[in-house]
């Protein structure tokens, strides 16, 4: 069990804030409401990962889960899918016109949430997040001391 005072937890719910700040500010623009998946893809192809196998990657999602998500987000004209110029085999996942759209008023919602933020917490504990976040942690650590199996 993972302890309230962990950095996992606050990190995981900071995240739920801004997400669910994010979707009722682009509500309240008038688009469609996006599912957290839908989400979490579009962070990832506006960031360049236009892989629909790399974004299931980069989420822990299966490609299955990735594959519909983008399906339903064609259907809603948030992204488009195109050939892989280097694979005619793969597609490759660009955000449409209709998205760059909902990306301006997404960006206008992040601006407005961060200000809310500095607000509630203050603008030092804001700065130095955004600083802490910038910084290069490095890969993750993958190789530990190996344990006994144990047993329950």
């Amino acid at each position: 069990m993972i302890a309230a005072e962990t950095l996992l937890v606050p990190l995981m719910n900071a995240f739920l804030w801004f997400d669910d700040g994010l979707q009722s500010y682009l509500q309240a623009q008038g688009w469609d409401q996006v599912t957290r998946s839908q989400s979490m893809v579009m962070a990832n192809v506006v960031v360049g990962v236009g892989k629909p196998s790399d974004i299931a990657r980069n989420l822990g999602l299966s490609r299955q889960s990735v594959h519909t998500t983008i399906m339903q987000m064609v259907k809603l004209g948030m992204v488009e899918l195109n050939h892989d110029p280097e694979d005619g085999r793969a597609w490759i996942v660009t955000v449409s016109e209709k998205g760059r759209a909902m990306g301006r008023d997404a960006d206008d919602a992040i601006a407005a949430l961060t200000a809310e933020l500095r607000r509630r917490i203050g603008a030092r504990n804001v700065d130095n997040l955004i600083k802490a976040f910038r910084e290069d942690w490095g890969a993750a650590p993958v190789t530990w001391a190996k344990a006994e199996p144990k047993t329950a």
